[in-house]
């Protein structure tokens, strides 16, 4: 596994009654919301990891783009010193909420729409990424079940 900084999230979403929301979920030690997400790993490509940690941080199994849609930078706390992080981001479409998952008991998870994420989040870039999308419902657009782009990842 390597901490160079380097990261991959994903963007889990669904559409429910018109209107497209997002799942974010508790960072263990701080509890903020944020996307699940995890350092780059050599035997994963980077679309399979942010599917692994969605599945591993939030009992999420769905469709996951190859092709990020944005990336922001945030500065990771950590129990001697801080680290720059550069964070690729990659939608998700939820098909499957599990009951039980490896990290049930460590985090929250919550749906809100694109907007009320966007205040829920800490990572001033990752604010500006959320109201993009929600100005332009793009998760939609860009995500419809069939496309090429996405491939199914199971937990």
């Amino acid at each position: 596994m390597r901490k160079d900084g380097r990261q991959c999230a994903a963007l889990p979403f669904k559409e429910e009654a018109g209107e497209t929301l997002v799942m974010l979920i508790t960072s263990r030690d701080t509890g903020r919301w944020i996307l699940p997400k995890g350092w780059f790993e050599k035997r994963l490509s980077e679309s399979e990891l942010a599917a692994k940690e969605a599945y591993e941080e939030a009992g999420i199994v769905g469709q996951i783009s190859r092709t990020p849609i944005s990336s922001y930078h945030y500065t990771k706390r950590l129990p001697i010193a801080s680290k720059e992080c550069s964070v690729r981001i990659y939608p998700l479409r939820v098909t499957e909420l599990l009951a039980e998952w490896p990290e049930a008991h460590q985090r929250r998870r919550e749906w809100f729409t694109v907007a009320q994420a966007a205040l829920h989040i800490d990572d001033c870039e990752l604010v500006t990424i959320l109201l993009t999308l929600a100005a332009s419902n793009a998760l939609t657009k860009i995500c419809r079940p069939g496309d090429e782009a996405m491939e199914h990842e199971a937990a």
